[in-house]
């Protein structure tokens, strides 16, 4: 059975038009996320394990590469999410949240120093850039979705 092809009882088979992209084709895996949530935990990697910054420096490399390379289809969903005002907002809510949580701590006398402090820092650090990101890239989704409805129709 080619799924390509429609066919009506007494029509002939025509072909589907594959050649358009939905906003949803531009969907950035979650994996890809895993690169910005060690990035967004290198602080506390680094202060956990001074010696990973080697790692830390491979991994920056992998993503602008794979960013440029096997990303580059989905540009226009990056330049969506950036020019969005929740995009922004998430960066800097991480941003500061980051140094807030670390202030904060230091000011009660709670300075996170020891190697599990910093691992467990880093892992939520990780885990809500990766999560924020999702939902940030479901939110572009839906709003190119609905903006590129009328256009078809």
């Amino acid at each position: 059975m080619n799924i390509l092809k429609t066919k009506t009882e007494n029509a002939p088979a025509e072909a589907i038009d594959t050649g358009t992209t939905a906003p949803a084709d531009y969907r950035l895996p979650l994996w890809f996320f895993g690169f910005e949530g060690v990035l967004a935990a290198a602080f506390d990697i680094l202060k956990a394990f001074p010696s990973a910054w080697p790692v830390l420096l491979v991994l920056l490399a992998v993503n602008i590469t794979v960013s440029l390379t096997m990303m580059r289809s989905r540009i226009k969903l990056a330049k969506a999410l950036w020019r969005g005002k929740d995009t922004r907002k998430i960066a800097f809510a991480l941003i500061a949240l980051r140094v807030g949580s670390h202030f904060a701590l230091n000011a009660v006398g709670l300075a996170v120093t020891s190697t599990l402090g910093h691992v467990i820092f880093a892992v939520v650090m990780s885990a809500m850039t990766i999560g924020m990101l999702a939902y940030s890239q479901e939110t572009a989704i839906r709003a190119l979705t609905r903006s590129a409805a009328p256009a078809q129709a």
